[in-house]
């Protein structure tokens, strides 16, 4: 689609997996398995916003694109915007997607799915979520848990708070977030120059930052949560992953 944007933000300074975007993956690197599965997802033009020209060269080698991002950026929302505003100072795109550089098994069908929640045009944000079906996530600080009530239809939440802690109370589902987030393209714009939010401070969640100034994020409920590559151990499980396919 012509008005939509994936930019997929690759950075090299990873702490804990240091020249992760790179990493050998079933003979390529990891940031060319997620640009192909963006493609795969055909919703739009798929961008690499990065500081490294080891990771833009080794896009470019597929035949992707990849642009040059400053190596200051806080976030991978500031390069992002940076990013759009290079390649699109025509205003073309009206939503962008983020789509995370540590997603090398994602499903397309996923990145098609966070587009869903923007047909209502009250919402700001979009997101991805799925159930949680392993009782060790539930109480795992590492994985965030989405609070929505249902809005639009059976599988789109309309979120409440985002947090790290068992929530909510009571019997029923929770709910394990996705980040990857599909903007429209001026809420990308407020949603970067905002400061920094109390709540986001302390959960250390970017998302709740759009929630404390007003801004809809809805969420799409989807079947199947990513593999996302921190460590050393989730690369192992990537390489296993692709040598069974």
């Amino acid at each position: 689609m012509d008005n939509v944007l994936v930019v997929i933000p690759a950075r090299l300074e990873a702490t804990r997996l240091p020249n992760k975007p790179l990493a050998d993956i079933a003979g390529d690197p990891m940031i060319v398995h997620v640009w192909r599965r963006a493609q795969e997802a055909n919703v739009g033009r798929v961008i690499v916003a990065t500081d490294s020209e080891e990771v833009m060269s080794a896009i470019e080698k597929v035949g992707g694109e990849a642009v040059m991002t400053r190596t200051d950026h806080q976030s991978g929302s500031d390069r992002i915007q940076e990013a759009v505003e290079k390649v699109d100072p025509e205003r073309l795109a009206e939503i962008i997607i983020n789509l995370q550089g540590d997603l090398p098994t994602i499903e397309p069908e996923l990145i098609s799915a966070c587009l869903d929640p923007l047909e209502n045009a009250s919402v700001d944000i979009a997101t991805l979520a799925a159930e949680i079906k392993d009782e060790e996530e539930r109480t795992d600080p590492n994985v965030v848990k989405v609070i929505g009530t249902p809005a639009g239809g059976l599988n789109i939440l309309r979120s409440i708070y985002f947090t790290r802690a068992t929530a909510p109370h009571g019997p029923g589902p929770l709910f394990h977030h996705i980040g990857i987030y599909a903007y429209r393209r001026d809420a990308l714009a407020r949603f970067v120059n905002l400061e920094a939010s109390s709540l986001e401070k302390r959960e250390k969640l970017e998302q709740l930052r759009a929630l404390e100034a007003g801004m809809r994020i809805d969420v799409s409920l989807v079947e199947t949560t990513p593999l996302g590559v921190d460590t050393a151990e989730d690369l192992e499980k990537a390489r296993a992953f692709f040598a069974k396919s």
